[in-house]
C-alpha cells in the first residue's frame, strides 16, 4: 500500500519497472533477487494531465494493475485512473461506470479472480477480470468510515486498513471491521500489510500494529511532526523496517521533505541513514523468502532518475540503485516485485512533482 499522491507539492509516483531478464508475461531467469538491475522506462497510455499513477499490484502470469488519478488540476481533483498490463502492454480500464471523482489510491491483487482497489471517499472496488466494478462493505456511506490500503492474501482473503465509526481499523473480507485496538489509538493506518505467517499488520503515523487470527498486538509506534508513512515490511517480530518521509518542524514554504527510514525490533524504532537524505522513501518490498530487498524512492537533488534503495545482505545495508535516465522529472509512488519471477519489478509515478499539466504517467521495469 501504500496511498501517495501529488503531496504538499510533491508529485506521486508514475513508472513501472522490472529488474533482469524479463518476458512480456513477467517471468523471469532465476537468478538472485538482491543482485543490481538495470532499470528501463515501458510505455504507458498517455491519460488527461496532469496524471499520476499511486499504486501497483502484480499477479503470476504477466498480470498487473496499476492506479491513480488523471485530469487533476493543483486542488481540484480529477478522475480516477486505471491500467492494466496483460499480454505484454499497458492499457488503459474504462472506469467510466463507476460515477466517482478524485484518485484509486490503492491496489492489490494475486490472480485475475481476486483483485481489488481502493478510492477516494471510501470505495472498494473488485476487479471482474476486464474492470473494476463497486463493492459493497459495512459502514460504505457512512459517516466516519474511510478506506486507506487494501491487501490480498495468499488464500484470496482481502483486508483493508481504514477506520469505520466504531473506532475499528482493519476490515476482513470486505464483510466484517475487527475490534478497535485494545489501547483505544484514534490514529487512523495509512496501510496494510499481510506477512507471510498469515499475520496482518496495520501501520502509519502513530500506529504499529499486528492481527495474530484473533487478538492485537500493539508495537511502539513512532511519529513524526508531519510523517508520511509509506510502507512497513516485518521480516520477523522483532526485525521490521517502516519506510516514509517527514517534512519537519517549521520550515519556508515549498522545503522538500526528509526521508525516514526506521528500523524496529518491536519494542523501539531505530532511525537509519539512508544512501540520499533529502526526499522521499514510498514503498518497501520483500524477496520471495521474505528479506528486505528493494524501496523505492525520490531524490530532491537528482529527480530525473528514481532512486531506489537495494538491500545489501553482505554489508547489511541498503545501497543505492538508480532508475533509467529521464527529460523530466520522476517520482516514484510504488514498487511491486512480480511473484514467481525471482527478481522482476514495477515501479509507477509520475512526472512532475507538482499536479499541474503537463504531468503524465511513468512507468519502469
Amino acid at each position: 500500500m501504500r496511498r501517495r499522491r501529488f503531496l504538499g507539492g510533491v508529485g506521486a509516483l508514475v513508472g513501472a519497472g522490472v529488474l533482469g531478464t524479463a518476458t512480456d508475461t513477467g517471468t523471469a531467469v532465476a537468478r538472485d533477487a538482491a543482485a543490481p538491475r538495470e532499470w528501463e522506462a515501458v510505455g504507458a497510455p498517455e491519460r488527461t494531465p496532469a496524471a499520476q499513477l499511486i499504486d501497483v499490484a502484480a499477479a503470476r502470469g504477466g498480470l498487473a494493475w496499476a492506479v491513480g488519478e488523471e485530469g487533476r488540476n493543483g486542488s481540484t481533483r480529477g478522475m480516477p485512473l486505471a491500467l492494466v498490463h496483460s499480454g505484454g502492454t499497458w492499457t488503459r480500464v474504462d472506469l467510466a461506470h463507476l460515477g466517482f471523482g478524485g484518485a484509486l489510491l490503492s491496489v492489490a491483487g494475486t490472480c485475475a479472480r481476486s483483485a481489488w482497489a481502493l478510492g477516494t471517499g471510501a470505495h472498494l472496488l473488485a476487479w471482474d477480470g476486464s474492470t473494476w466494478q463497486e463493492a459493497d462493505f459495512p459502514g460504505r456511506g457512512q459517516s466516519g468510515t474511510t478506506l486507506t490500503g487494501v491487501a490480498v492474501a495468499p488464500d484470496g482473503e482481502v483486508w483493508c486498513s481504514g477506520r469505520d465509526s466504531e473506532g475499528s481499523v482493519l476490515m476482513q473480507g470486505a464483510r466484517t471491521w475487527l475490534p478497535p485496538l485494545p489501547s483505544g489509538s484514534t490514529a487512523t493506518p495509512s496501510g496494510v500489510h499481510v506477512a507471510p505467517d498469515g499475520q496482518v499488520w496495520v501501520y502509519g503515523p502513530g500506529i504499529v500494529a499486528r492481527w495474530n487470527g484473533t487478538a492485537w498486538t500493539e508495537l511502539p509506534a513512532y511519529t513524526g511532526i508531519r510523517l508520511t508513512v509509506t510502507g512497513l515490511l516485518p521480516v520477523t517480530h522483532d526485525d521490521i523496517w517502516l519506510t516514509g518521509y517527514d517534512y519537519g518542524v517549521g520550515g519556508p514554504p515549498g522545503k522538500p521533505p526528509g526521508v525516514t527510514l526506521l528500523h524496529g525490533d518491536g519494542t523501539t524504532w531505530q532511525s537509519v541513514t539512508a544512501p540520499f537524505t533529502v526526499g522521499m522513501l514510498t514503498g518497501i518490498v520483500a524477496d520471495e523468502r521474505g528479506r528486505p530487498d528493494r524501496i523505492s524512492g525520490w531524490d530532491f537533488w537528482d529527480q530525473n532518475r528514481a532512486h531506489h534503495l537495494r538491500w545489501d545482505a553482505a554489508g547489511a545495508a541498503w545501497v543505492s540503485e538508480r532508475g533509467a535516465a529521464s527529460e523530466t522529472p520522476v517520482v516514484i509512488s510504488s514498487l511491486v516485485s512480480v511473484p514467481g519471477s525471482s527478481g522482476a519489478y514495477w515501479a509507477v509515478g509520475t512526472t512532475s512533482t507538482s499536479p499541474y499539466p503537463p504531468a503524465q504517467v511513468r512507468i519502469e521495469r
